[in-house]
C-alpha cells in the first residue's frame, strides 16, 4: 500500500483552518489593509499611515472666515511576527490529513491563535475610555440589559453605523448576561451561528461572542482627592490623539492611576461630534500611562487619551480643564483590585492585518496561503540524523486602535 503523504499546501490550508476557528474578536474588526503589505512590486515596508477623516466646523452668514485643513492618521504596523516551532517524524507526516490536524496542529494553532488575539486586545482594549458597568470590589454582575444599552448609547453618540457591531463577552459576564436574558438569543436566523466558536446570538443591535481572553484591569491606589492644577489646560484648537494636563490632590508619593484607568473631569461634558453641542454626561479620559503622585500628590504631566481639545473641528469636549476641577474615577473601583471587562466595538475600532513571509529556498517544503485575510507561512526541513522534520508556523500581523471613540468598555465582576 503505497503511503499517504501530506502535501504542504494540504497542511497550511488545515493549519489555516483551525486558526481561523479560535478567532472571534479578530475577525469582528477592520481587515482592509491586508492587501497592503508584503505584495510583490509593491511592497510598503513594516507600516502603513492610515488617513482618517477631515473635519470641519460650519458656520452662518455672508462673511466667511477660510479654515485650514488638519489632516490626521494613525500608524499600522505590521511588525511582529508569532511562531510556533514543531517537529515530527517521517511516519507521522504520512498520517492522515486529520489525525495530523487533532494531533499536531490543532493544539500549535490554538496557542497561535490564543497567543496573536490576547497580545492584540491586551493592547487595545486599555486604550478605550467609554466605560459603563461598575467594578468595585471584584465587580459586579453583568446581568442587565440597561449596561450593554448604555455603551451601546456612547458609540452610537460617536456616530458609530448601525452594523458590523459586536460585543466580546468575558467568560463570567457571558454567565451573568445569558443566564438573565437567554430568551433574547433564540431568534430562529441565529441557530444556523450556533456552533460558531464562542458565538452566543443577536441582540439590541450587537452581535454577542464569548472570548476567553479580555485583559482584566488592575486600576491603581485611586486615592486622596484629585483635581485639575492650573487654568484653561486642554488644546484650543487642533488635533491631538493624546493629551496631558497638570493634577494634585492625589495621596502623595503613589501609583495613583495604572494605564487604562477611565476617568472624567467635572465641567467637561462630552459634545456631538458634527454640531459640537453639548451631551449631557461628561466625557471620559483614559490614563495612557502608570500616574505616580510626587511628595506633595501632584502629576505635572497626567497622560491620557483622547486628548481634551475645546474649540476647533476636532472639539471633543464642551470646556477647558479649569482649575480644581474635580477628577473622578470612572466604575468605582477598588483600589489595586483587578476587576473583569467585557469590550462593545464597531469593526472600524481597531484595525488588524497581516502581512506575508518571504518564502526560503532549499527547504524540503513550505507553503504560505490566506484564509479569510489571514495568512500564515508553514515551512519544514529535514534532520537526516534524527528523522525529524522541524516545522514552523508563522504569522507576521499589527494592529492599531484607529477610533477608539466607537468602542465601550464594560465593567464588571
Amino acid at each position: 500500500m503505497p503511503n499517504t503523504v501530506l502535501t504542504p499546501t494540504q497542511v497550511t490550508r488545515e493549519a489555516l483552518r483551525i486558526l481561523h476557528q479560535k478567532l472571534n474578536f479578530i475577525g469582528r474588526v477592520n481587515r482592509q489593509y491586508d492587501s497592503e503589505f508584503g505584495q510583490r512590486g509593491n511592497k510598503i515596508g513594516q507600516s502603513l499611515l492610515v488617513r482618517l477623516p477631515n473635519k470641519y466646523t460650519a458656520s452662518t452668514g455672508r462673511v466667511i472666515t477660510p479654515q485650514d485643513t488638519t489632516e490626521r492618521s494613525v500608524t499600522l504596523p505590521v511588525a511582529t511576527q508569532y511562531n510556533v516551532p514543531m517537529q515530527f517524524t517521517s511516519a507521522e507526516l504520512g498520517m492522515s490529513i486529520d489525525n495530523f490536524s487533532s494531533r499536531i496542529l490543532d493544539p500549535a494553532m490554538a496557542v497561535l491563535a490564543a497567543k496573536i488575539e490576547g497580545d492584540f486586545l491586551a493592547s487595545v482594549v486599555p486604550q478605550v475610555a467609554n466605560m459603563v458597568g461598575t467594578a468595585t470590589s471584584g465587580g459586579s454582575p453583568v446581568n442587565a440589559f440597561a449596561t450593554i444599552l448604555q455603551a451601546r448609547k456612547y458609540i452610537t453618540d460617536n456616530l458609530a453605523p448601525l452594523s458590523n457591531r459586536t460585543v466580546c463577552l468575558s467568560t463570567q459576564h457571558s454567565v451573568d448576561l445569558t443566564d438573565a436574558l437567554k430568551g433574547l438569543f433564540q431568534d430562529s436566523e441565529e441557530i444556523a451561528d450556533q456552533y460558531r466558536e464562542g458565538k452566543i446570538g443577536r441582540a439590541g443591535g450587537f452581535d454577542f461572542y464569548e472570548n476567553t481572553l479580555l485583559p482584566r484591569q488592575t486600576p491603581g491606589t485611586i486615592s486622596g482627592t484629585p483635581l485639575t492644577n492650573g487654568a484653561t489646560q486642554g488644546t484650543a484648537t487642533g488635533w491631538a490623539s493624546s493629551g496631558s494636563i497638570a493634577t494634585d490632590g492625589w495621596s502623595n508619593s503613589q501609583t495613583v492611576l495604572k494605564a487604562g484607568d477611565v476617568f472624567t473631569i467635572a465641567g467637561c461634558f462630552e459634545v456631538h461630534p458634527e454640531t459640537k453641542a453639548a451631551l449631557p454626561y461628561l466625557k471620559r479620559f483614559v490614563a495612557s500611562a502608570d500616574l505616580t503622585s510626587n511628595g506633595s500628590g501632584q502629576i505635572a504631566a497626567t497622560t491620557f487619551y483622547p486628548a481634551l481639545i475645546y474649540g476647533g473641528p476636532y472639539q471633543n469636549v464642551s470646556s477647558s480643564a479649569a482649575d480644581n476641577s474635580a477628577i473622578v474615577i470612572v466604575g468605582s473601583p477598588t483600589a489595586s483590585t483587578a476587576y473583569g471587562q467585557s469590550l462593545a466595538f464597531h469593526k472600524d475600532a481597531f484595525i488588524f492585518a497581516t502581512g506575508k513571509l518571504q518564502m526560503p529556498k532549499g527547504i524540503d517544503f513550505g507553503a504560505q496561503e490566506e484564509y479569510d485575510g489571514i495568512g500564515m507561512r508553514i515551512v519544514s526541513d529535514y534532520d537526516v540524523t534524527n528523522d525529524l522534520f522541524i516545522t514552523r508556523a508563522d504569522v507576521l500581523c499589527g494592529w492599531v486602535t484607529s477610533y477608539q471613540e466607537l468602542a465601550c468598555r464594560i465593567a464588571g465582576n
